[in-house]
């Protein structure tokens, strides 16, 4: 089984190259594409050697490719967002809040003198 793998692997490995090239517009990512594809090529040999093999390789790393470009265009997707960006600013919400809470403490506080929220004004 792997004397015929590794045959084919030395007599279609240009052919298959220059296919990969095409999908991935970058030579180290073909030859990466070409791996991968070879590798799962590896592992279903007994059943497709008698068949087309290379149609199966050229299959694989098209599919592969497409995962990829999926993977990459969710990536992208996700970074384009701008990532400099502190926060929003919640000081004037925040401000108004308290200043809401402290003045409800004040009109409890000057209505009943003698209750307890005299004792929880704030600051």
């Amino acid at each position: 089984m792997t004397e015929t793998f590794r045959q084919f692997v030395v007599h279609r490995s240009p052919a298959l190259s220059r296919t990969a090239y095409l999908l991935t517009g970058d030579h180290q990512l073909a030859e990466d594409l070409l791996q991968t594809a070879l590798a799962r090529t590896y592992r279903r040999w007994r059943r497709i050697h008698d068949g087309d093999p290379e149609a199966y390789v050229r299959r694989v790393m098209y599919h592969q490719q497409v995962s990829w470009w999926r993977r990459r265009r969710f990536a992208e997707r996700l970074e384009s967002q701008p990532t400099d960006r502190a926060g929003d600013d919640h000081s004037d919400g925040t401000a108004l809040r308290l200043s809401l809470a402290a003045a409800g403490w004040r009109w409890c506080w000057s209505h009943w003198p003698g209750s307890r929220c005299r004792l929880r004004v704030p600051p």
